[in-house]
């Protein structure tokens, strides 16, 4: 008898019909001003959009590079394996956003890349993109400026964790979640937290326990609400100010 998990995740994995002009996403992860048939031409490269499920990895370090993947739906979570095998998680990514570019120069991954809820992504196929890039001058000038955001991210990344205090760099992270969502059309303010307490604090450099210290500090600040998973920023210029370092923390 066939096992079932085994034919559900064979149809995860089967091409579906894509229209990068019909995705609500296509403002983010592509350029404005692409006119019909340029938008053809990109449609026409995309090899297949792909579920991944919750847990599963999209790809893994050192697998061979063949495709960047722009994010439809959902979160995923970008680590490392430490000499001791555990994970040192190295970014959150969301609807809008590309993956793989690490690749590019090595011709392989650097990092794990899993879902931090069912997701989808659209794969596309760089040497494809590549030939585009050729005809479709706007798109290679996008695609140059998402690298350069990204370079700017992981900067930020390494501030983030090598000189802000503890509660700065919650802030921070609240703060930036807060703005990639307005970006994406999203509430600023009202959002849910896709990834675990624990995810947060390896990616901050803080136990559980410190992430849980802080949320409930800045509760009783009457700075942020929160009912499980789901985040209300009450003053995000007063989170803006802490994560900029122009603010203090009061103990409580």
């Amino acid at each position: 008898m066939s096992n079932p998990q085994v034919i559900q995740r064979s149809a995860s994995l089967q091409p579906m019909k894509t229209s990068c002009a019909n995705c609500s996403m296509h403002q983010l992860c592509l350029p404005m001003g692409l006119d019909n048939a340029d938008m053809d031409r990109l449609d026409q490269i995309i090899g297949r959009r792909r579920r991944v499920a919750r847990g599963e990895s999209l790809y893994r370090m050192d697998d061979p590079f063949s495709s960047l993947y722009a994010i439809r739906l959902g979160h995923f979570k970008t680590y490392q394996l430490n000499p001791a095998g555990e994970q040192q998680i190295t970014g959150f990514q969301m609807a809008g956003e590309l993956m793989g570019m690490d690749a590019i120069s090595s011709d392989k991954h650097h990092c794990n890349v899993a879902a931090l809820e069912d997701s989808e992504v659209c794969e596309i196929p760089f040497h494809r993109l590549e030939e585009l890039f050729g005809v479709i001058p706007t798109l290679l000038r996008h695609f140059h400026r998402i690298m350069s955001q990204e370079i700017t991210r992981e900067q930020n990344a390494m501030l983030l964790l090598g000189n802000m205090r503890a509660e700065q760099r919650f802030a921070a992270f609240l703060v930036n979640l807060s703005s990639r969502y307005a970006a994406r059309g999203y509430s600023s303010t009202s959002f849910q937290l896709r990834m675990s307490r624990e995810d947060i604090g390896n990616y901050l450099g803080l136990t559980i326990e410190s992430i849980s210290r802080l949320v409930s500090r800045f509760r009783k600040l009457g700075w942020l609400g929160v009912d499980k998973r789901e985040i209300e920023l009450l003053d995000p210029e007063r989170l803006k100010a802490l994560a900029a370092g122009a603010e203090t923390c009061p103990m409580t």
